[in-house]
């Protein structure tokens, strides 16, 4: 059986005396964008991600180990996401044992605005509203065992922060190119276009406002702030 060569390490099965050879994953400490309260740096651990593992991929390995077939686990794994996703639909959360819980978010449809609660606004009804995203919560259980299975190394790469993937002009052209396909756009928005954290993104958008040349402007205030370009 080929293994990929990942630093791997053994581990012997006190049941039968087999040796069954272990992944390490990598790992490497990342600094964050902004220093602590003294100015310090402050590095966190981070794992490095060899690739992703699909639907096809598990179902062989769990085909392997059982009497299941490949197209019964594909099948089943269909049918369970078809139901969770109903269920869903009809105002519920769903919690599968051992691996989480997921729960709907909603969120306003495209070009249009957030009610402020303040008297004589907009009230938003349902045709304004949409399915934004499912949240997943992990089961402890899952954790546990993931941790459990963990052999890390650190490794000889290092992590390039993804704010040093972009000058502040390539952030601010990826900004407003993406307001002329959008009518608007969010904070996380730009935190997901430029890879800078909320306080830096934030604080760069100030500035960019504050600069007629930017083009750049604002509706709203606080968590509702909302930024267009300026007509």
């Amino acid at each position: 059986m080929h293994i990929h060569n990942l630093g791997t390490n053994f581990r012997k099965k006190e049941s039968n005396n087999l040796i069954i050879p272990t992944i390490m994953a990598e790992y490497n400490m990342q600094e964050l964008n902004l220093p602590n309260e003294e100015g310090k740096r402050i590095l966190y651990p981070r794992i490095k991600l060899y690739g992703q593992v699909d639907l096809n991929t598990i179902a062989s390995k769990v085909s392997y180990g059982s009497s299941f077939t490949k197209g019964d686990v594909v099948g089943l794994v269909q049918a369970i996401t078809d139901e969770i996703a109903y269920q869903m639909s009809q105002g519920y959360s769903v919690k599968i044992e051992n691996l989480g819980v997921f729960t709907p978010a909603l969120g306003l449809l495209k070009d249009r605005e957030r009610e402020t609660g303040e008297e004589g606004d907009t009230k938003r009804n349902a045709a304004s509203i949409c399915l934004k995203n499912i949240q997943f919560k992990v089961d402890k259980e899952l954790l546990f065992r993931t941790a459990q299975s963990c052999h890390f190394k650190r490794s000889v790469e290092k992590f390039r922060q993804s704010s040093q993937l972009f000058s502040p002009q390539e952030r601010l052209e990826r900004a407003t190119e993406y307001l002329k396909q959008n009518a608007f756009m969010t904070l996380a928005d730009y935190c997901r276009l430029t890879g800078l954290l909320k306080t830096s993104a934030s604080r760069e958008l100030k500035t960019w406002l504050e600069n007629p040349e930017t083009h750049l402007d604002y509706k709203g205030r606080g968590t509702h702030k909302i930024y267009i370009l300026r007509k």
